[in-house]
């Protein structure tokens, strides 16, 4: 990120309980509403002070068309609001309204990202996301295709199965000699390796400089952004290594320390986590996914989002100074998102 651009902040974070299942509607109104009005209520503002509005959902996900047409209805549009959409985690329409403040066109935007996951087969509605030629047709499981990543990390030598159950006893406090004794579900995946499916919604507000120090105490300063993208052919790259996030984190960090307070990482599976903290360089002090991260809950097209409120929160509530978040779309971490962020007055 240039130094030229304006400095802008997140200063408000909000997301709904990931849970296995909800009883609201596809298109997140019911989710959305209550992370609306707490961020209404956090920040002493009101709906309509909101200058922009961008939203990251699927309509795959959702079983219908335009279903990001009808959770405006958790917004209400009169009078009219200025509004946009990305087919992707919200973290990506975050980016989008963080380029709207950028350019000067607004003061103060609101992203925000939903998904039912327990609404369908999430294996088959994933598997459409891969070449519709060559692997499709084939219709192949996320956790399998996870499966086959991990096993090519494993025989490379660039982690164990320990190294993976260390990641899952962090997030959840079990025990690494426990969790190695467990059956497969994908080999070499175990349960404890797959973040299950979650229904979640989560909302993000940014401001402008001005915006932001008359909203909040300690805003989270917005210090690095980028996002890359790597090939669809699984054939085509090492899936032991993420090329799209070392270039962003690279050129995000540019000849800035990794040595951050805190990381957020999207990482579904745990091997996952192992591959783009190798990519991000990250320092050893560095705490990773004090949140838990998605192994609790993976709440399709606002995890990401989630990981980059988590990360702004940390610096809200004074528990870190520096802090970083990441976010994927796309099987085997085909997209991948970097965000540095940072309190006090750097």
């Amino acid at each position: 990120m240039s130094t030229n651009f304006p400095r802008i902040a997140i200063v408000g974070f909000a997301h709904s309980a990931n849970v296995p299942e909800s009883t609201g509607t596809t298109n997140g109104v019911e989710m959305l509403i209550p992370c609306f009005n707490k961020l209404y209520a956090d920040l002493g503002i009101s709906r309509t002070d909101i200058d922009f509005w961008c939203s990251g959902s699927s309509d795959y996900l959702a079983g219908r068309a335009f279903s990001f047409i009808s959770a405006i209805d958790a917004i209400g549009a009169v009078p009219p609001i200025n509004e946009s959409h990305v087919e992707m985690d919200a973290a990506w329409a975050l980016y989008e309204a963080w380029v709207k403040i950028a350019t000067g066109e607004v003061d103060l935007a609101l992203a925000y990202g939903f998904g039912k996951s327990s609404a369908g087969d999430m294996d088959q509605v994933l598997a459409l996301q891969t070449d519709p030629y060559t692997v499709a047709p084939l219709w192949p499981d996320a956790p399998s295709l996870a499966g086959l990543q991990a096993r090519a990390g494993i025989d490379a030598g660039a982690w164990s199965e320990a190294d993976m159950a260390a990641v899952a006893a962090r997030a959840t406090g079990a025990n690494v000699d426990e969790l190695l004794t467990a059956e497969y579900v994908r080999e070499p995946l175990r349960g404890s390796d797959i973040a299950p499916y979650a229904d979640a919604a989560a909302a993000i507000v940014l401001a402008s400089e001005e915006r932001a120090r008359e909203l909040v105490e300690n805003p989270a300063w917005i210090t690095g952004w980028d996002h890359r993208i790597d090939t669809p052919n699984f054939g085509a790259r090492d899936l032991t290594r993420s090329p799209s996030t070392k270039l962003a984190g690279d050129t995000v960090f540019g000849a800035r320390s990794r040595d951050v307070d805190v990381a957020e990482i999207h990482a579904p599976y745990t091997h996952q986590e192992l591959i783009v903290r190798n990519e991000l360089g990250l320092g050893e002090r560095t705490q990773i996914n004090p949140s838990g991260g998605v192994m609790g809950g993976n709440a399709l097209f606002s995890a990401g989002l989630q990981r980059i409120g988590y990360a702004a929160h940390a610096i809200h509530t004074g528990q870190a100074r520096t802090a970083l978040a990441h976010a994927t779309s796309g099987p085997l971490l085909q997209q991948n998102m970097v965000v540095t962020l940072e309190g006090g007055d750097n």
